[in-house]
Parts: C-alpha cells; sequence; structure tokens
C-alpha cells in the first residue's frame, strides 16, 4: 500500500485472519503447556470473546456484543480458526505437535514476546479472559469443555463436525 491508499471497504479489521490468529495464540498461551485441536480452539476462541455465556457467577464480561444469534458464530468461525492458525505458524508463534490422537496446537517459544507487546486496553482484556479461562478448563478433558458450549449455546452448534484439512502444516 502507498503513502495516500486507504483500505477499502473490504478490509475488515474485526474477525480477521489476523485479529483470530491473536486470539488464537492468546488463548494457546494461557493454555500451555497444554496443546489443542482444531474444534477446542474453535469453542475456546468463542468463549473468550463471550465469557458472559459461561454458567458462572465469578465470569468475566464478554468483549464482544451478545448477539442474538451468536451461537451460529461457531459454524462460521472454524474454517476462520483454522486459518488463522495456518498464519501463525507461518509466523512461528504456533506449533504443530501430530499424535495418534490427531493434529494439536501449542503455543511456540516465542509467542510469550510477542504477546508481552500487546499492551492494548482490548488486549489486556483478552489476556485475562483467556487466563481465567485455562485456569477454569486446562486441566478438564475436552468432553467437560464440550459439555459448557452445550448448555449455553446449544448441542447443533457444538456437534459440529470437523475435517481435517491441516495436511500441509508438518513441522
Amino acid at each position: 500500500m502507498g503513502p495516500v491508499d486507504r483500505p477499502t471497504a473490504s478490509a475488515h479489521p474485526f474477525n480477521s485472519m489476523l485479529e483470530t490468529g491473536i486470539r488464537a495464540l492468546v488463548v494457546l498461551e494461557a493454555f500451555y503447556p497444554r496443546r489443542l485441536d482444531l474444534l477446542e480452539m474453535t469453542w475456546l476462541d468463542h468463549l473468550v470473546v463471550h465469557t458472559g455465556d459461561m454458567d458462572d457467577p465469578d465470569a468475566p464480561s464478554s468483549l464482544h456484543p451478545d448477539l442474538p444469534n451468536r451461537a451460529a458464530e461457531l459454524v462460521v468461525r472454524r474454517p476462520l480458526v483454522e486459518k488463522s492458525l495456518q498464519l501463525m505458524l507461518q509466523l512461528h508463534l504456533v506449533d504443530v505437535f501430530e499424535t495418534e490422537d490427531g493434529i494439536s496446537f501449542g503455543a511456540s517459544d516465542d509467542a510469550p514476546i510477542y504477546l508481552d507487546l500487546l499492551q492494548a486496553p482490548y488486549s489486556v482484556l483478552l489476556k485475562e479472559r483467556a487466563q481465567w479461562m485455562a485456569e477454569r478448563f486446562a486441566t478438564k478433558p475436552a468432553a467437560e469443555i464440550r459439555q459448557q458450549i452445550e448448555t449455553r449455546i446449544g448441542r447443533w452448534t457444538a456437534d459440529f463436525r470437523v475435517e481435517e484439512t491441516f495436511a500441509g502444516a508438518r513441522t
């Protein structure tokens, strides 16, 4: 972009690959050393900005507005989370692990250094919510996270299937 060029209407800063990638990185760092699969990352990407949806009186308020159809966000979110993880992988901020259980993701050794640079109020609030979620879920099995999603958002959104399309993400 030249010095006088301006972003066009097609530039969407909210829920872009970069914003979603940063959220994913914040979540992975908060959950470190636990590794998360794509389905868990999709759930947690939703929950980190909608913490008010949690069935917990100590839950922090949601960062994003409580829109009526936000439950459908999970279905739309999965491909965006996947692409954002690929972006963070290219930037060496996320590591990919292939195991007999499938593909999972973890924060790389460089992630904390990058995240320490994020000091905008929104970023600080995001990190606080991710840490709150990690304290609640990091030692829990995926089934318990799923149960929370089903209880608060609905079974049909928690039950969507993820096909593994991360074949090019080998380290």
